[in-house]
């Protein structure tokens, strides 16, 4: 029911930085949460980061913490995610999720974007 485009993505060199945006068509009674996934070739698909629309509440891998930050604009139905000293191991598609929940499975997401590549050179 959501439509999700992901924006933001690029190459970038190690310790440097990129925001990556999510725009969401609307929001549904089911859309509660948004979050960010990705996946490298060969892997799984892995939790980033979420946050929910009302209360900004935040939950982070530990892959990312202390590094990437989430954040949401309301008004604009946009979700962001700022990450900051990237590694090469962040390369991967990134995806944004809108789930009724605050959750890290994929699983628990009902709808989701395109992905935008991001790329991470040494």
């Amino acid at each position: 029911q959501v439509q999700l485009v992901e924006s933001g993505g690029g190459l970038v060199q190690a310790g440097g930085s990129l925001r990556l945006s999510c725009a969401a068509s609307r929001r549904t009674f089911s859309s509660y949460a948004m979050g960010w996934f990705r996946q490298a070739p060969g892997k799984e698909r892995d939790f980033g980061a979420a946050i929910t629309w009302r209360g900004g509440s935040i939950t982070y891998s530990d892959s990312v913490k202390g590094r990437f930050t989430s954040s949401r604009d309301n008004a604009k139905n946009m979700m962001y995610l700022q990450m900051n000293s990237l590694k090469t191991e962040d390369t991967a598609v990134y995806y944004c999720a809108s789930g009724p929940r605050l959750r890290i499975g994929a699983d628990e997401y009902d709808s989701w974007g395109q992905g935008t590549q991001v790329t991470v050179s040494s």
